[in-house]
């Protein structure tokens, strides 16, 4: 046999029926078009309003569509990896939940939390597992209900988010010269007083007290973040093509974590590459979290060729972040509208 290597096959997605705009907000919170699109260059998101529904369902929405797409038999699938932030319970994990839901009946299923970089470090554990050769068919899902964990009272932070689901298929292949080549990933410890949600975990459980003075919301010191996105997110691309031998003229599409589009920007400002090279959805959808990566990936898919040179790269809560070097193995035109 000849070395493994681990392909994405296939992409799919979903986000919630309903939308949130701006004008809509600007009723809820003292806001406005103009201030939301100058700061952050978000135009609308998609909001799961559903009672009783959270993330697994938009994830399970993501995945079968891919196993349709794909027309991959789902006995054959050995893993399914959940990366959220917004589980739909402290346990059972939420990739069991999407698991049973799907009626895999081969595999095992874990969740992985890494923030808004959860995608990023999930498909470099598939691409890992599946070059070990024990395994050949993983599903990765990245997935989150951020407006469960917005305020929607402080208009710093409910105009960023956004929900939705994004779900790539992950296979082992012998051919050559695809797929994932290489990561750099780092997490840099000094972020939990910059981004987190105050109450809700070990350190401090929901009480009467916590409710009442609101610390089940997102916390976020917007500046701060800002700064460690960019020049983190600019760092890890331009080590990425260092290790590759590599140029931003070599590269074919950069697919960062749509966070805000003031950072996408600055980060391709920081290593020279072209707007042009970059994807951007986030006016559409907002910050989906771990959702974001794959997201992009499905909304842009008819424009993917095989062989094209792909950057990730995301940053995220814990100060999590990361790049890495993905070539493509299909042509997405081919199936792209194949829902």
């Amino acid at each position: 046999m000849g070395k493994i290597h681990a392909v994405i096959t296939g992409v799919g997605g979903y986000v919630p029926d309903y939308v949130l705009n701006n004008e809509e907000l600007s009723r809820m919170v003292d806001t406005s078009d103009e201030w939301i699109m100058t700061r952050v260059g978000i135009k609308e998101r998609h909001i799961l309003t559903e009672e009783g529904l959270g993330t697994s369902y938009m994830a399970r929405k993501a995945a079968k569509q891919l196993l349709k797409k794909t027309g991959v038999d789902p006995d054959t699938i050995d893993a399914l990896i959940v990366t959220t932030t917004t589980p739909d319970y402290k346990f059972p994990s939420t990739a069991s939940i999407v698991l049973g839901k799907l009626g895999l009946k081969n595999a095992f299923a874990f969740d992985l939390e890494a923030a808004c970089c959860g995608f990023l470090y999930s498909l470099d554990v598939a691409a890992t597992m599946i070059e070990s050769g024990r395994y050949k068919k993983i599903i990765v899902i990245g997935a989150d209900k951020m407006s469960s964990l917005v305020d929607y009272t402080d208009r710093a932070t409910c105009v960023l988010f956004g929900d939705g689901a994004g779900a790539v298929l992950v296979e082992a292949t012998e051919e050559e010269n695809v797929g994932v080549q290489n990561s750099f990933l780092r997490t840099d410890g000094i972020g939990l007083p910059f981004l987190h949600m105050k109450a809700g975990g070990s350190v401090c459980p929901p009480s009467h007290f916590t409710v009442d003075h609101r610390l089940h919301y997102l916390y976020q010191e917007g500046r701060t973040v800002f700064r460690y996105a960019v020049t983190d997110m600019g760092n890890d691309v331009e080590e990425v093509l260092k290790c590759n031998e590599m140029t931003t003229e070599d590269v074919n599409w950069v697919i960062p974590h749509e966070a805000n589009l003031r950072i996408i920007e600055a980060v391709a400002k920081r290593i020279n590459l072209p707007l042009e090279k970059v994807v951007v959805n986030i006016q559409r959808y907002g910050n989906t979290s771990a959702a974001t990566i794959p997201l992009a990936l499905w909304d842009h898919e008819r424009h993917l060729k095989k062989g094209d040179n792909i950057i990730f790269t995301a940053f995220g809560a814990g100060f999590v972040h990361g790049a890495s070097y993905y070539k493509w193995a299909y042509d997405g035109s081919t199936v792209a509208d194949a829902q």
